[in-house]
């Protein structure tokens, strides 16, 4: 059982408070549903080696050392890996050196120096295996809650947790419509990479809004394609592979999209073309990733023939 009567205290004399108190019974109520794989996940949670972190580095990766033991390193790595595939990272745990798919500390270098997290009270949409949700402490948030409907990236985020356990850090295995409406208590919420996959772009801006307490502040990140206020690419089956991705906007028509959800302030503060370099497959990732989705010939074009991957970055005030 996961004990969430710290996270119960943190949000004690907040606007959280109602929805903090209600919170250890959905996750239990989750928990009993489970999935099929979550023993598996579990028995390698078990094996991860009783370790005390000497030092932590939240700021400049995420990293975790303490005195060398060869006998440690290997029963770590090997813990590690039945939590595989490691999507987001990379995570430098005791000296294993966990290369995930995406050089996730490159996303988070263009969007941090946009940002003061400082003494914030933060959502993560979307969190997947929380590397940003460590990285958002490390900038200074007070606190910060992920929610991800997927159990994988759960149990990989208990696996670092369970050497940070007194960081104000949570992970719920909830999708955003798990959340009530009317939050309206975080300073800062996040929803990177999720927009694309989202039907009705339009409700998923306005569900966001509904989490921030007023003046509060949105970061979206999301694919887009280029063009003018109008464009907008609406895949007919397929986009780089996958089957659930609906709407890739242009900047111009995205910051319209969000100040027509209500935001102020609306700046797109980054646009990056997705490489090869960033996204792929590795000996924590081993099934195909960027590489096999995009035109062996033309790497400006997905294998369906649309336009690469390219995401922007977009900060916006309630």
């Amino acid at each position: 059982m996961i004990d969430l009567s710290p996270l119960v205290r943190r949000l004690a004399n907040t606007p959280l408070a109602n929805w903090a108190n209600g919170l250890q019974a959905q996750l239990d109520t989750k928990m009993e549903k489970g999935h099929g794989d979550l023993q598996r996940w579990q028995s390698a949670l078990d094996a991860l080696p009783p370790v005390t972190a000497c030092n932590i580095d939240l700021v400049n990766g995420l990293r975790l050392d303490c005195e060398d033991n060869p006998a440690t390193y290997d029963q770590m790595r090997a813990a590690l890996m039945g939590l595989s595939p490691w999507r987001k990272g990379p995570f430098d745990l005791f000296g294993v050196q966990v290369d995930t798919e995406w050089r996730s500390d490159w996303k988070w270098d263009r969007v941090a120096p946009h940002l003061d997290l400082r003494g914030k009270r933060v959502l993560d949409v979307g969190c997947g295996n929380g590397y940003y949700q460590w990285r958002m402490l490390g900038a200074g948030a007070d606190s910060v809650i992920g929610v991800d409907p997927n159990w994988l990236f759960f149990c990989q985020f208990q696996a670092v947790q369970r050497y940070l356990p007194d960081l104000p850090a949570w992970h719920l295995p909830f999708a955003l419509e798990d959340l009530p409406a009317g939050l309206e208590g975080f300073d800062t919420v996040f929803s990177m990479g999720v927009f694309y996959h989202r039907r009705s772009p339009i409700e998923h801006l306005l569900a966001l809004k509904d989490c921030l307490v007023k003046g509060g502040e949105l970061v979206l990140e999301t694919l887009v394609v280029p063009g003018d206020e109008h464009q907008v690419l609406v895949p007919e089956d397929r986009y780089a592979q996958m089957r659930n991705v609906w709407f890739l906007p242009s900047v111009p028509a995205l910051e319209k999209w969000v100040r027509r959800a209500g935001f102020t302030d609306v700046k797109c503060v980054d646009v990056s073309i997705t490489t090869v370099a960033e996204q792929r497959g590795t000996e924590w990732m081993k099934f195909q990733s960027l590489s096999d989705f995009l035109d062996p010939d033309d790497h400006s074009k997905t294998v369906e023939g649309l336009p690469a991957p390219m995401r922007a970055v977009i900060t916006a005030r309630k």
